[in-house]
This record gives C-alpha cells, structure tokens and sequence, in this order.
C-alpha cells in the first residue's frame, strides 16, 4: 500500500485529507503555519506538520516517510513552495499531483481593475484617492507602505494570530489600520466592513470560489468599490479535487461507496429552500436535476448534470465514480408527487439520505390562507385521479396540474358533472418574479390560459353528503325501454364483487349503466369500462353518467370479447348480457388477468348451465351461486300488493391463476 504526502494549503487539500482518513488510508499533511494546521480535521490516519520546509527538507520527509505519492493542494499564488515541492519529487521519482482550486468563471470580474501582482495594484492605487481595504494577506504587505499616507488610507484583514499580528506591525499597520478575523467571509460581512472602513477600493486576489472571490464581488458591487483583482498564476496542468480522488482510489484501490441525497427544493427559489437543503447542496460534489431546479442553486458553481429520468441519472452515476457526494434535486418536497420513491427504488444500491423540502400545497394554501389539514391532495401530473369525486366529496381540494390546457379541461369537467359553483384558486410560477394567483368559476376560467405547471385549490362550501352504500333507487335513473338490473339485484351483485377503491372493472352488456354508475362511484380511484353493443344503450349511459357526474367512467361501443382488445387487464368484470359469448368472453379477460374477480347474472336456466360449465372449463375458484327472487310492493287501492320479478342467479367466483407485480404468469 502506498503512502500519501498532502501539502494541504487550500480546502481542497484539507478535504482531501479527511476523504482519506474517512477510507481508513493514512496521510501526511504538511502546512506551513499552526493556524494552517488547526484547520485540519481531526482523524485516526492523519498525520501532520506545521513546519515550512524547504525542497532539501521536503526530500528528507518523503524518504523518512516512504511516500509514494505527493498531492500539491498549495495555494495558487505559493509559485516558490510548488516549485519546491516538483523539484523534490523529480529527483527522487516521486509521483507528483497537481489539485487545482476550483476556478470559476464571475461576471462580476468585468467591473474590476486587473493587474499582475501586489506590487502592480500598489502603483495603481499610488495615483488616486480615498480609502483602500486589503485582503491579499500579510505576506506582501510591506508593498503598501509605499502609498503616501498608507496609515490613514489604508486598512489590512488579515488571520487573527500572533505572529501574522506582529509582522503587520513591524509595517505600521496596527489599532484601527488593522482587522484581524479568520475566514470564511459571507457577502454582508464584505459589505459591513467596506462601509466601516469608507473604503473607495478593495484589493483581492483571484482565489477562486473557495477563496470567497465571489462574496467580496457582490460586496463591493452593492458597496459602490472599485475592486483592484490580482490575477492568480496560470496554471500549467492539474487535476480537480474529484479527478485526484478517483486517481488515488484506483491506484490504492480503495473501495468506497457513492452517496445520494434526495433533496426536496422548494418552489424554486433559493427563498423558498431550507437551510438544511442549501447546506448539503453546499457540500455536494456534483448537483443532479431538471434545468429549472440547477437554476436556483447556480450561484453554487457545483458540477452539474440536467437530466429527470431515471435511467439517464443511473448512467451518469455510475460513470462517474469521482463524484461521492451526490445530491438529486426534487421539486417541491420528496413526498409529495415527487417520484422520489421511484427513483430510490432504482438507486436502492446507493447509501441514500432525504431532505425535505416545502411543498407547493403548504406554499400555496398559506398563501391563500387556507388551512390544508383537511385538504385532499390530487395528482393531474402524469396520471388519473378522479377529482370529480375528490371535489364533490370535500370543502378544498388541491392539484398538480401537468398536462397542455389542464386547467380548461378541468372546468370543463367540472361544468359537465354539474359543479359549475365552486371556486377555483389557480397558481402558476409559484414563489418566482412573475407569480400569477387567479380565482374564479369554472365558467369563469374555461377560456383562460395558465402555464402547463400549475396547481390549483377548488373550494366547494357545501359537499355533497354522499351515500357511501351501493343501491341507488332504479328511479333515480334515465332507463326508457333498455333493461336494467334492478337495485337489489345490483346491491348484492357489487357485493359479491369485492371492490376495492383503485379497481380496474368491466361491466360488459352494461344496458343503462346503473351498475358502471355505482361502480364508478364505489372504485372511485380506479376506472370503469362500460362495455354496450347497442345504440340506444350506449346514448343512455352517456346520459346517466353525466347525470350522475362520475368522471372514471369510460363508455366502449361494440360486442365482448372484442371490444375488450385494447382495454387494461381487469381486477373484477361484471357480466349482466353475454349475447350468447359467455365462454369467449371468461377466456379473454381470464387471459388478461388470470386471477380476475368475476360476477355474471343469469336469468335463464340455459345461461346458467353454461356458466356452470365454464366454471369448471376454467378451474374458476371460490364460486358461490345464489338464486335471488326479490318482490316489491305495489299499491292497489288501499292495498299493498306483493309483486314478484323474476328470479337472478348470481355466479361470483374468481381465477385460479395469478398475478404478482403487474406480470400475468
């Protein structure tokens, strides 16, 4: 195993170290100052040295310590020790890495003076007026001794030790010339000291992102200073932090595990992200997501990869082993439609964290002030949620509407099930410059335009008070001449279905459609397909559907079994007319889904010696027959007469096969 010799002046360097020391590997750190060496973490195999050397010692310390390997994490502007450093691996065949500081590229540069050195800022400043913040350290500081009167003009920040202290003073900067604080330094703390200092001007070196270049731009920008940047040396070739991670992985052969972390962004905004969230976003090594979310966290400056599939962003993880940090960015929060689960199903490899994030329906009802604690929640994005229901059912109702003129299409639903009086809250570009709120009717808001990705609040002030039992009185439905199963007949067939409230259900020989309207109504998050080879009956469940205002209802004209072609495989079928096709009908949805749960109705004896018959064909499984005779009461003067309809056998039963995980075996 070989050894690793780190001269860890720069964060790169020190995070290199505690990479290594998190994988079991030992290191040697070397730093040039006590102050450089408090930074380091605090590891088991770490191994460190505050002591400058020069290239006779740093030759002496790589033959003591069998070094095999020496990382220069030096900062860009230490040209003589990384001189040093190169010299002593040459002659000695040591391998030698160069870890590059993240250089980004900063509009703000535009604004500023450029120039080569210390000495070169001072010879500009030397011809102007007003005061001048230093931030270029202690090391060259004697260059500012040169601007007349440097002691009333000119203010240095510099590390607060002893030692860094008495060099400044040997130059005359001492009392109010003199700040000494330790980094890092955020944007408002920039802008606090330019204004105490009544700077005109402050002088930096181009460190890069982790130098904190960006935040003393945006200091000085909003301070009203002219910025003197002094140039970092050019490069000659290096490697990236990740890039010299992976090298002395492979070369080592350490083993180790990339980790992701679902992070949940908010709205969009930086605003709108917590804490937690922007933190680990911070110390990501590369940031995963769809372009609009990479948006909100560009001032980050981070690696990135614009993608939202799934198999796209497995791909790229798995190619790029540099990356052990790994944050995917969710819009909104994790839980809330947000295909997270999905994704970490197909990432289960991974170690994986999760970090909420505020969703759109905390942020859109507070701003509505309305309290959401008893709001349904409904996904239009993608996929089929019966919002008819979920309106009709409950005071607010709020949805993520994903689709091409979605909200239309929405009133328009709502008008036809006869909900033209509630009230629409729409919310587009939520959190964002240009957020639209708009409240209305549907008949209001039928013809209005909305961005694809809204979402939408309906409030219905008075529910209806649904009946939760099937039975709905025969009355109750347009029938004209087409037969109908008769309410008890009904109540009890639904029963012996089982239904469950996502079920996928055929009603075949459907006639007015009472039994797909109940349907509907009891699998109120699946669907139903009313199947009718006739005309008349076919206009008549359009009628009761519309009357009725259910909205899983789909209504297939023609003739089972080939009308059900194109249908998804069914979890309960319902069979009131075959039209002589019982057997044909039994095998196409048996094929679709072995274990289906099957009703038929027979009135006449003929029928039900076949569906006996295929019962046994079929290796059908937990049947039950029930012959029904129901008499209904009918006045006669004064008299309640009995009327007895005509008896209905009821075959409940199910397939014998199987289907697990959405495969049919």
């Amino acid at each position: 195993m070989g050894k690793i010799l780190i001269f860890a002046g720069t964060v790169e360097g020190r995070r290199l170290a505690e990479f290594l020391d998190s994988q079991k590997k030992e290191c040697y750190v070397c730093v040039a100052t006590e102050y450089g060496e408090s930074l380091l973490p605090e590891g088991e195999y770490i191994c460190s040295s505050s002591k400058r050397l020069s290239a006779k010692e740093m030759k002496e310390l790589m033959n003591k310590e069998g070094i095999d390997y020496v990382v220069d994490a030096t900062h860009p502007f230490a040209v003589e020790v990384s001189e040093n450093i190169r010299f002593a691996c040459e002659t000695l065949e040591k391998k030698y890495i160069r870890l590059l500081r993240d250089e980004d590229s900063i509009e703000e540069k535009n604004d500023c003076i450029l120039v080569g050195s210390v000495g070169e800022a001072v010879d500009y400043l030397m011809e102007t007026d007003g005061n001048i913040l230093v931030t270029t350290g202690s090391k060259e500081l004697k260059e500012y001794t040169r601007i007349p009167q440097f002691k009333k003009r000119v203010t240095a920040r510099v590390l607060s030790t002893p030692e860094v202290v008495m060099e400044c003073s040997k130059f005359g900067f001492e009392g109010k010339n003199l700040i000494c604080m330790q980094g890092p330094f955020d944007e408002e703390l920039n802008y606090c000291l330019l204004k105490q200092t009544k700077a005109s001007y402050l002088v930096t070196k181009e460190s890069g992102k982790a130098g904190g270049l960006e935040e003393k731009l945006l200091a000085a920008k909003r301070a009203g200073v002219k910025v003197i940047l002094i140039g970092r040396p050019k490069e000659q070739q290096g490697y990236s932090f990740e890039q010299v991670k992976l090298y002395l992985c492979k070369e080592e052969k350490i083993k180790w595990k990339q980790h992701i972390t679902f992070v949940g962004i908010g709205m969009g905004t930086k605003q709108t992200m917590t804490l937690e969230a922007w933190n680990a976003c911070e110390m990501a090594d590369v940031l995963i997501g769809a372009e609009r979310m990479l948006q909100t966290v560009k001032e980050l400056r981070k690696p990135k990869f614009s993608s939202y599939k799934i198999e796209e962003i497995k791909q790229f993880i798995s190619e790029h082993l540099e990356y052990g940090n790994i944050v995917i960015l969710v819009s909104g929060d994790i839980g809330f439609y947000s295909g997270t689960k999905k994704w970490m199903e197909q990432l289960s490899d991974y170690p994986i964290s999760r970090i909420n994030g505020i969703s759109s329906v905390v942020y859109f009802c507070g701003k509505l002030g309305i309290p959401w604690e008893k709001t349904a929640l409904i996904s239009l994005h993608g996929r089929e949620q019966n919002i008819i229901h979920a309106v009709k059912n409950n005071e607010t109702v709020f949805a993520l509407v994903g689709e091409d003129n979605g909200i239309p299409a929405l009133c328009k639903e709502l008008i036809r099930c006869g909900l033209e009086s509630v009230v629409l809250h729409v919310g587009e570009n939520l959190s964002y410059s240009n957020e639209r709120i708009v409240t209305g009717t549907p008949k209001e808001l039928v013809t209005e335009e909305f961005e694809r990705l809204s979402v939408v609040v309906i409030e219905n002030r008075i529910p209806e008070q649904v009946v939760v039992t099937h039975g709905i009185r025969d009355e109750k439905f347009l029938r004209d001449k087409v037969p109908m199963t008769k309410s008890e007949i009904r109540s009890i067939s639904l029963s012996k279905l089982e239904l469950t409230r996502e079920a996928t259900v055929y009603d075949i020989g459907a006639g007015t459609g009472s039994v797909s309207i109940e349907l509907s109504m009891q699998a109120f998050n699946g669907m139903v397909y009313a199947v009718e080879k006739k005309e008349e009956a076919v206009n008549l469940i359009q009628l009761n559907k519309n009357y009725f205002g259910v909205s899983n209802l789909q209504i297939i004209e023609g003739e089972a079994p080939d009308a059900l072609k194109e249908l998804p495989a069914p979890t309960h079928v319902f069979i009131g007319g075959s039209s002589g096709n019982l057997k044909e009908i039994l095998a196409s949805v048996l094929k679709k889904n072995p274990s289906v749960r099957i009703v038929m109705n027979a009135i006449t004896l003929e029928t039900v010696m076949e569906a006996v018959e295929c019962v046994k064909e079929f290796s059908l499984v937990e049947v039950d027959i029930a012959s029904v005779a129901v008499s209904k009461s009918k006045e006669v003067g004064q008299y309640h007469m009995m009327m007895a309809q005509n008896p209905v056998y009821i075959i409940s039963c199910r397939g014998g096969g199987s289907k697990e995980n959405g495969t049919l075996s």
